[in-house]
């Protein structure tokens, strides 16, 4: 379970929030989505929930370990696996192997897991093909399925996608949520889904809107569209219901 209590973040020399009071729950193998516009609070909240960011009030705690407790860190960043919008900024390997094994080898993970985890996550992932190349050479879309095939090879409890999609086409944005919801259906991961594309909310469970650091509105996504006033949420058309 991830628990936000009245959370409030302030950047250093800021003049408002970047969050407010923001509160919510997010229970085990829940699909969230987040969205809202340009300096909302998404990133922020994505980046407070691993402890990147500390709150100036309130607090943070994944699987009962509070984000203040710095001790806890190491815990929580076990248990959060975070996948950002550029995937080039988290890769530090050689191969596409390495780059899977990478999270591994630091969490210690002994040799023979290691390698079937590795192999499981280049299958999954249709990077197999692609073992020995270096992630610098992959398109967008492979390299986002690599951040995601790295994350998940951690068996990460709860999975954080900060925007991960936005710089997709179509057709990797869709494959990538398939990836997704593949995961928390087999494995029971939450997940909690940055997003700009009203069809990706849409596979999701909930929907939470954030505007000016507060939340917005909270709901089934289909019913926070219908009643979504704000300009900068993209609401989707809707077949008409059959007679």
């Amino acid at each position: 379970m991830i628990e936000v209590r009245s959370l409030t973040v302030r950047y250093p020399g800021a003049v408002r929030d970047a969050l407010s009071a923001v509160t919510m729950d997010v229970p085990d193998g829940a699909f969230v989505a987040l969205m809202g516009g340009n300096g909302s609070g998404k990133s922020t909240l994505a980046r407070a929930l691993n402890g990147l960011l500390q709150p100036s009030t309130g607090s943070v705690a994944v699987d009962g370990m509070k984000t203040a407790d710095l001790s806890s860190l190491p815990g929580i960043r076990r248990r959060i696996g975070m996948v950002f919008q550029n995937p080039h900024l988290q890769t530090t390997s050689l191969s596409v192997e390495r780059e899977i094994a990478f999270g591994l080898q630091n969490l210690g993970v002994e040799t023979g897991v290691l390698r079937a985890r590795v192999d499981e996550q280049l299958a999954s992932s249709g990077l197999a093909h692609l073992r020995s190349r270096s992630p610098r050479t992959l398109s967008g879309g492979e390299q986002q399925r690599l951040a995601l095939a790295s994350v998940l090879a951690m068996r990460p409890a709860h999975l954080v996608l900060d925007e991960a999609t936005s710089l997709l086409s179509p057709g990797s944005r869709s494959a990538l949520i398939d990836a997704v919801r593949e995961e928390r259906r087999s494995r029971g991961t939450t997940v909690l889904l940055i997003t700009q594309f009203a069809d990706e909310a849409l596979a999701a469970d909930r929907l939470v809107v954030l505007r000016g650091g507060s939340i917005a509105d909270d709901g089934p996504p289909r019913a926070v569209f219908a009643r979504c006033t704000l300009p900068e949420i993209p609401v989707p058309s809707f077949p008409a219901a059959s007679r």
